[in-house]
């Protein structure tokens, strides 16, 4: 999603079985190489070598908690840095603050419009096969960013 327009960049319809990191390289496929990607937020199941090595590979910052209990990487390994120095600050501070001060809580914007989606075209898909449940999946995110494009609220913050 691009927290500016409120547009969704990339959708993806996975078997039950795929673990939400399996799916992060197809989603990030979906956005052309030459359009730069800021962050990339996710919780704690985003928390790999190879989700952090795809998030680094495409220059962007992850925004994705270390798992409880997490200990430091490597440095030589992809995406270590950033993730040690989560580490680090949510020792010193608490995970709390650790998240509002990296922006985490930013994800609740794509919570957000995950509720929606569901609540506009419903919690389940009416197509019966895979391509065609895939396919509805496609038209649904277009309807949503059809009516984002059309009638999104412009907020300003004044205070």
């Amino acid at each position: 999603m691009d927290a500016n327009t409120g547009q969704v960049c990339a959708a993806l319809m996975t078997h039950q079985d795929v673990a939400d990191a399996d799916a992060l390289s197809d989603l990030l496929d979906q956005i052309p190489a030459d359009v730069p990607i800021d962050t990339v937020g996710g919780d704690g199941a985003y928390d790999t070598r190879q989700c952090h090595d795809q998030i680094e590979a495409r220059n962007a910052q992850p925004s994705i908690p270390p798992r409880e209990g997490a200990v430091p990487w490597s440095e030589r390994t992809p995406g270590a840095r950033w993730r040690n120095e989560a580490i680090d600050a949510i020792a010193r501070n608490g995970r709390g603050e650790w998240k509002k001060g990296c922006g985490y809580h930013r994800r609740s914007l794509v919570e957000n419009l995950m509720y929606r989606l569901k609540t506009l075209t419903g919690n389940r898909l009416w197509a019966r096969g895979i391509g065609s449940q895939a396919t509805e999946v496609a038209i649904r995110v277009g309807v949503l960013n059809r009516m984002a494009a059309l009638a999104r609220p412009q907020s300003v913050r004044i205070a």
